[in-house]
């Protein structure tokens, strides 16, 4: 998503700058009538954009020191491509169980469900069934607060602002920014209480899943214009307003979180052709880096096993390594000669470990 930089208010300005926002701490308003004043005159001086909110109980970072808004797919420090792969397939399972599940009930919508993935992810994101390319952000700045301090042991919370193209329809791509912003209220049938009450929009990088020139690209900090700290207590509501509790944003009489709550239960992706042909791509190239350094030692080395065996007297440095590629050496023939056998996660596991153990090995040799 493309990057900007909001305009601050001579306040926030004595505090931090538009390019620091995300790496200052943020600016503490004790009271949410003084809240709705900032928020006022951002929202004045960004008339580009429409600003939207996040809660959090956290102020979450980066390796920059800057806070961090990944979408639920991509976060982690070193997501391997099997790691990823194995995440978009658990939405792909996920995606088909619930437009399933929608024609099985006969719910409202579920033809047009069936054919647009940005309403299958939306649910599937505001549901916590599966990591999904969205992120949740609402225009509720009090739904916002609400959710800050909610099951909040600390003494305070985080309010971000978000500036976010103007959207057009119920999902609005913007091809200039490289975002797409989803309506919750039109997307979801009626059944579904929880978005109603939530206020909540999902935002997204366009076409983007998992193939990307940069990670940062897909981190919502892009478009962070001011970040605020608030108190966790009920003084900071003070008179005329009050916390919306947590069994109303999370309403239990919802049709569709029993939907998605079994889908959660049940969801499981099989061992596919380009699974193992990942895998096996890997570890191909693994064979051929080993033999080619235990070669450089002993000239007549035909096969991996006793590759292995040289590496580890001749490079006792990483000899680690080379135990556990001996491990998934033996994982690689079970896969070959019985592939049934292997479990979709053991599968993804033991590919993000290969994936790993040769970072470490190219790092350390």
């Amino acid at each position: 998503m493309r990057q900007i930089f909001g305009k601050l208010t001579k306040e926030l300005l004595e505090h931090t700058s538009p390019k620091k926002v995300g790496k200052d701490f943020g600016y503490k308003v004790t009271k949410f009538s003084h809240l709705v004043e900032h928020i006022a005159k951002l929202s004045h001086l960004n008339k580009d954009y429409l600003l939207f909110f996040r809660g959090q109980n956290n102020d979450y970072r980066n390796k920059a020191d800057a806070s961090t808004f990944y979408p639920s797919i991509y976060r982690g420090e070193r997501i391997t491509q099997a790691e990823l792969n194995y995440r978009f397939d658990m939405l792909n399972s996920a995606s088909k169980m619930l437009s399933q599940e929608f024609k099985r009930e006969k719910l409202e919508g579920y033809t047009e469900l069936a054919r647009k993935k940005y309403i299958q992810w939306s649910i599937l994101q505001h549901y916590e069934v599966t990591g999904t390319p969205l992120s949740d952000v609402t225009q509720s700045l009090r739904v916002a607060c609400s959710f800050a301090q909610m099951d909040n042991p600390k003494s305070t919370s985080f309010i971000y602002v978000f500036g976010l193209p103007y959207y057009t329809n119920r999902i609005s791509i913007n091809s200039e920014h490289d975002l797409v912003n989803i309506r919750l209220l039109s997307v979801m049938p009626p059944s579904a209480l929880r978005p109603y009450y939530q206020e909540g929009y999902l935002v997204g990088t366009e076409d983007i899943t998992t193939d990307y020139e940069s990670k940062g690209e897909l981190d919502l900090n892009r478009r962070l214009i001011a970040k605020f700290e608030i108190p966790s207590g009920l003084e900071f509501w003070g008179d005329g307003f009050n916390k919306i509790p947590k069994q109303s944003l999370y309403p239990e009489r919802d049709i569709l979180k029993a939907i998605c709550d079994q889908i959660k239960d049940n969801l499981k992706v099989d061992v596919g052709n380009h699974d193992l042909g990942h895998f096996l791509k890997i570890w191909s190239e693994v064979e051929s880096l080993l033999l080619n350094r235990a070669r450089k030692y002993i000239r007549d080395v035909y096969n991996v096993r006793n590759a292995l065996l040289i590496l580890m007297k001749y490079e006792p440095k990483v000899t680690r390594v080379f135990k556990e590629l001996d491990y998934l050496r033996t994982f690689r023939n079970k896969l070959v000669h019985n592939p049934v056998s292997i479990e979709p996660e053991e599968l993804h596991r033991q590919t993000s470990a290969l994936e790993n153990l040769i970072a470490e090995y190219k790092k350390n040799s």
